[in-house]
């Protein structure tokens, strides 16, 4: 099928004006490449050192002959996700052998859980640490002496992060190896319920607690779909995975196969063999189109509308908030996941998942199918998904048809005409909210504002009946330079039982809701955020305010240039918990709209 020319524009939008950038990027790229890996060039005291615990290996290394590939690794046993990394590297190496090949632990990289701190002063390192992350894992790949990288991680900041480090160090093959999510728990939404309930003082502290503990229950990934499985989506769409690699659970003989796999594949896409396929080539305006479109056709994660710029520009390409809006324009949404609707994840792979949805993206030109990937065919390559016959791994066309309508729908009949996400904006700047979950009738909010500088005042006013009618709660210095841009996730139950009390409710706020926000209106990322100086600092209590997902509008309806901004006092964001590590973060870092980063480079010309 011809590409949508709809996707073709926004495609060609992008590579033009990236075009001097990326020239640059993929300059470097090769002559990364033409220099080739170090470990030819380093001397016997170098190499004593890189090869020293090695063991069975350190001949073939000191040789040279062989590829040999870094791995990158988020593994802890803290987070569920991470926590199947522990043996990954053990089968990897033991793969690598068995190809010819060798592998070394890199390096490991932080991966820090949104789950745990929700509401805490630890979220406020939370989006930072995606740039950490990229930071350690350039550490890790500085010892130049790596052929190929396989990187290990799955949730919020860890994969954009890593994908900044893969793209940074874009002569390098890169493959992304999941986890896979845990087995289906407690159900997402009765789980919510518990939570709403608690929120109102009808439930206990130990009913909440046997809730949670139903639903987070084992190794793996997190069910719902936030921001850990929409990046395990992004993998599979972008290219960097193998097919049908992301929502396979761990522990089982399909996960081990895989895993193996992926280190068998890095080792063949060498530039000392004849498919050199480095992750810069693979991480093109094409491959960043395709994921934006696996983000509206799932209803994915809003992080992502704040992570995906930053990787791109990681890679030489300039994403714009119109691309995601064009692009929504033209996407049906074609999933419905918690929190957009009932099913889990693994309900979502069970109907076809993926690989049906790949197809049916494919068949209706809405992705780039020549795409460049880690496995080639193109994306082709991805509505095949993996089997075990006979203790050996195969791959066999998926899906063709959703078994079961009600989670996964073909193009022709989707849930939406339009993707999940909608670009905002007017006099109180720009912002994002995700509409997939929220009802048609309430997808426009106008009411008077209810002003607050943090979650916990917002809570105060709701346990003290203060929050009790038609309100946009607006939540303001909660940007990247104000205290780090945390997720405002705890305010979800609050919010969900004022609206299903009858009330009109929206919330605005220049800080990140999780990925998992549902049913209320929520702009967000709004930038130029209020510690900046943006419009939401001239914002007071009974402003009316217009948030319509319909036309794409956010504004104040009175005039705020007059107005002096408010100055909080922010200096309880700048110590505790390591937060006085990050002040040069919080200075440094860029707005929302390019991805809130503090380490890439600025995107003005060199002189």
């Amino acid at each position: 099928m011809p590409l949508d020319p709809r996707i073709a524009d926004v495609t060609d939008r992008i590579r033009e004006r990236s075009r001097p950038l990326r020239r640059r990027y993929l300059d470097r790229i090769a002559r990364a490449r033409a220099e080739g890996p170090q470990r030819a060039h380093l001397d016997c005291g170098n190499q004593a050192h890189a090869y020293a615990a090695t063991g069975p290996d350190k001949s073939r290394l000191a040789e040279g002959r062989a590829p040999n590939l870094g791995i990158v690794t988020a593994y802890n046993d803290m987070l569920s996700a991470h926590r199947p990394y522990e043996d990954y590297p053990r089968l990897i190496r033991e793969a690598a052998r068995r190809a010819g090949g060798t592998a070394q632990v890199a390096g490991g990289v932080p991966a820090m859980c949104d789950g745990v701190t929700q509401g805490r002063p630890g979220m406020e390192l939370s989006l930072f640490s995606r740039d950490a992350i990229a930071l350690a894992a350039a550490v890790a790949l500085s010892h130049d002496t790596f052929d190929a990288a396989l990187f290990l991680g799955v949730c919020d900041k860890i994969v954009p992060g890593l994908v900044m480090a893969a793209a940074t160090f874009g002569h390098l093959p890169a493959v992304f190896v999941p986890a896979g999510p845990m087995p289906s728990g407690l159900p997402n939404d009765e789980k919510a319920a518990v939570r709403k309930r608690f929120a109102e003082g009808r439930a206990t502290r130990d009913e909440l607690m046997a809730a949670e503990m139903a639903s987070y229950h084992g190794p793996g990934t997190c069910t719902f779909y936030g921001t850990a499985n929409t990046n395990q989506m992004l993998m599979e769409l972008m290219g960097l995975h193998l097919p049908g690699a992301s929502f396979v659970n761990p522990g089982t003989p399909l996960r081990d196969a895989l895993t193996a796999a992926a280190a068998e594949r890095a080792l063949a896409i060498t530039a000392l063999g004849n498919d050199w396929r480095p992750a810069g080539h693979v991480l093109d305006e094409r491959a960043f189109v395709n994921g934006i479109v696996g983000l509206m056709a799932t209803g994915g994660s809003t992080n992502l509308v704040l992570h995906l710029p930053a990787m791109a520009r990681a890679a030489g390409i300039l994403l714009e908030p119109a691309d995601f809006a064009a692009i929504a324009a033209a996407v049906p949404l074609m999933a419905r996941v918690y929190p957009n609707g009932l099913a889990d994840v693994n309900h979502f792979h069970a109907a076809g998942g993926l690989q049906f949805l790949i197809a049916e993206l494919l068949e209706a030109g809405l992705v780039h199918a020549d795409a460049v990937t880690v496995v080639g065919d193109g994306l082709h390559a991805y509505t095949r998904e993996p089997c075990l016959r006979d203790g050996a791994l195969h791959w066999t066309d998926g899906p063709r048809q959703s078994l079961n309508d009600r989670i996964l729908r073909p193009v022709a009949d989707p849930f939406q005409p339009t993707g999940g996400l909608v670009h905002l904006s007017g006099n109180l700047g720009s912002a994002v909210i995700k509409t997939s979950a929220v009802a048609p009738d309430r997808q426009r909010i106008e009411a008077p504002a209810r002003v607050f500088h943090s979650q916990e005042a917002v809570r105060a006013a709701f346990r003290e009946g203060r929050l009790d009618g038609d309100a946009v709660v607006v939540v303001r210095f909660q940007g990247p330079r104000a205290n780090g841009m945390p997720e405002l996730h705890g305010l979800t139950p609050i919010l969900s039982v004022l609206q299903d009390r009858g009330h009109r409710i929206a919330l605005v706020t220049d800080g990140r809701m999780s990925g998992a926000s549902g049913k209320v209106p929520a702009a967000i990322h709004v930038s130029p955020e209020a510690a900046a100086g943006g419009p939401l600092a001239r914002l007071r209590d009974g402003d009316p305010v217009v948030l319509d997902a319909c036309t794409g509008r956010l504004e104040a309806l009175c005039d705020l240039s007059e107005r002096e901004p408010a100055q909080p006092d922010l200096s309880a964001s700048a110590e505790g918990l390591g937060r006085e590590l990050f002040g040069l973060f919080r200075r440094a870092v860029g707005p929302a709209t390019e991805g809130a980063s503090a380490i890439l480079p600025p995107l003005t010309e060199p002189a």
